[in-house]
């Protein structure tokens, strides 16, 4: 099998897969700030791909060559999507397929599906091997999963390794915990242990409130694994991949002038097909950690263009501009004549 999970240097870093955040847009600016060993897509449902509504499903896997290795993560409900999705990412030329099993949403958990797997162990074996199917062994299979549905579940986690994934990403919580209590990253080593026991060559991968890259490198050498999934952090420090480079290293005029990269870019990748509010969740990554960059951040948050944007970023450099130029002498006399006049 062609499988490039096994050609990485360990320990493995990967940008965990957000929707509506990990697009080809993100991809790419994160590969400037500092690239992650693997990048993942948006959750794609295979039953959107070859649906009627196919176009609004099929921007999720728009790449550039700067984003490889790129693994599109899937998800749905019906097999023989599944075989297809992987045979159409292969001709799409993807590094490899991973399989959500993990997202906790509501609304596909109720309908059996993503996390919702945990609970329909026949389904998720046939997801798997018709996924299988379709790649050929022309790019390899991983699965992300939880520990657990409403509690840490081993039994889970032995039934999917017996499937014998490429990899296996095991989000540190139960589906019933979301994100309200710390990861339970002291599971990871029986994960470790149970994969080692099946003398199996699944990699295994830690995820979960991880905030920098000495932090997962820790986290991953006491659970022996093989490496971590970073996805909230980069909303702290995009930088976060680099290991060296934090935000708060950046003056506010660099910050600025990086937020405004990302919307352009942004805009010359999407135009008037995504909506720009979604953008907006960005801007308070870059407009952040410096004087007045609260009210920055609300002027920004109420923008619903690119042109507003721009005008409001100028103004602010302008004006902290002007804050920062020294002060003359003539400076000084008419600060004090216009402090008499009021």
């Amino acid at each position: 099998m062609n499988n490039f999970w096994q050609t990485l240097e360990k320990p493995i870093f990967i940008l965990a897969p957000m929707e509506d955040v990990t697009d080809t847009v993100l991809r790419q600016v994160i590969a400037r700030y500092g690239k992650p060993t693997v990048f993942f897509t948006e959750f794609t449902n295979v039953e959107g791909m070859f649906s009627k509504g196919e176009k609004h499903v099929v921007h999720r896997l728009l790449y550039t060559e700067i984003e490889r290795p790129l693994v599109a993560q899937i998800w749905g409900s019906q097999p023989e999507n599944f075989c297809r999705a992987a045979r159409k990412l292969v001709d799409m030329g993807f590094s490899g397929v991973d399989l959500n099993m993990g997202c906790p949403a509501q609304g596909p958990v109720s309908r059996g599906v993503c996390s919702g797997l945990i609970n329909n162990r026949p389904l998720a074996k046939e997801i798997i091997e018709a996924t299988k199917e379709g790649a050929a062994g022309l790019i390899p299979v991983s699965v992300k999963t939880r520990l657990g549905f409403r509690a840490i579940d081993f039994e889970w986690i032995q039934f999917v390794l017996e499937q014998k994934p490429a990899v296996l990403t095991v989000h540190l919580r139960t589906v019933s915990e979301m994100s309200k209590v710390p990861a339970h990253w002291d599971k990871l080593k029986t994960v470790v242990e149970m994969r080692d026991a099946l003398s199996s060559e699944t990699l295994i991968i830690g995820n979960g409130d991880i905030q920098s890259l000495s932090d997962a490198k820790q986290k991953v050498a006491e659970a022996g694994a093989d490496g971590a999934m970073i996805g909230r952090g980069i909303f702290d420090n995009p930088y976060l991949f680099s290991g060296t480079i934090t935000l708060s290293d950046k003056t506010p005029e660099e910050k600025l002038q990086l937020l405004l990269d990302h919307m352009r870019l942004w805009i010359d990748t999407w135009g008037n097909t995504k909506h720009f509010p979604i953008l907006r969740k960005f801007f308070k990554v870059y407009a952040n950690g410096f004087p007045g960059a609260q009210d920055l951040r609300i002027q920004l948050m109420e923008t619903q263009n690119p042109e507003e944007t721009e005008h409001i970023v100028a103004i602010f450099l302008q004006n902290l501009g002007e804050a920062a130029r020294p002060r003359t002498r003539d400076d000084l006399c008419t600060i004090k004549r216009e402090y008499r006049e009021e």
